[in-house]
């Protein structure tokens, strides 16, 4: 058998690679409904679809996957569907730990644990003590995150260290954040159809690429990963300066 041609020598568009990728995962219920199926069939599809997306980022050679799992807004849906989701997690993690470990995969939280129960708060503890001196990719979990919520979180904790006003800046705000250590992003993904960022990384993203697709996220697969870099790659990317050509 002949062996597989790689993800970018199968996309010869794809030459930058963004380190630091950020998805925003939409689409589950609606996948559902439109096959007749339940919500939480939905978000399992797309719990499942996580596992296909990290291989493909890892072989193209993203450095850092962030994924929006949970937002501090998503407690307002029904209460069955929440549950549901906290199941799927915890399910997650039990069944995929020890395989993303093998494979090199540092899982990071980003978020509160705050709310969450117990145990479910010590699953995503443990996830992350033992992956974290993996060095193949960084899979970062946005689960139980808000943007603003991450933004009052970092302050407080810069206050609570008694640094002085004049020592605050963005640096230090960065280091304070959920995020910190981990490169901005270069590349926000939302599926779905949407276009906003719905309280994702609004600090970090300030200079991300933004791209939208309809596609539902249960259905988003390598090639519309793909899709995304290749646009990724048509950008130039200023950071407010004005390019000398």
């Amino acid at each position: 058998m002949p062996e597989q041609q790689s993800l970018l020598a199968r996309y010869p568009d794809i030459t930058r690679v963004p380190n630091h990728v950020g998805i925003i995962m939409d689409g589950n219920g609606r996948w559902a409904r439109s096959r007749g199926l339940p919500r939480l069939a939905g978000h399992r599809a797309g719990t499942e679809n996580i596992r296909r997306i990290l291989r493909a980022a890892t072989e193209f050679g993203v450095k850092v996957l962030t994924i929006y799992a949970f937002s501090t807004e998503n407690w307002d849906r029904p209460p069955e569907e929440v549950s549901g989701l906290m199941g799927l997690l915890g399910e997650v993690i039990r069944r995929e730990t020890e395989d993303l470990h093998r494979n090199g995969v540092c899982i990071r939280h980003s978020g509160r644990l705050e709310g969450i129960a117990p145990h479910l708060a010590r699953q995503i503890q443990d996830a992350v003590a033992l992956t974290s001196n993996n060095q193949r990719i960084t899979l970062n979990v946005a689960f139980n995150y808000g943007g603003r919520a991450e933004i009052v979180d970092a302050v407080r904790h810069i206050m609570r260290d008694d640094h002085a006003p004049e020592a605050v800046t963005e640096a230090l705000i960065s280091q304070y954040l959920y995020t910190g250590g981990l490169p901005d992003p270069d590349l926000i993904i939302r599926t779905g159809g949407e276009w906003r960022l719905s309280n994702f990384l609004i600090w970090q993203a300030a200079y991300a690429e933004y791209y939208a697709t309809p596609t539902y996220w249960p259905d988003f697969d390598e090639a519309e990963l793909a899709n995304a870099l290749i646009e990724y790659n048509q950008r130039e990317r200023r950071f407010g300066k004005v390019l000398q050509r």
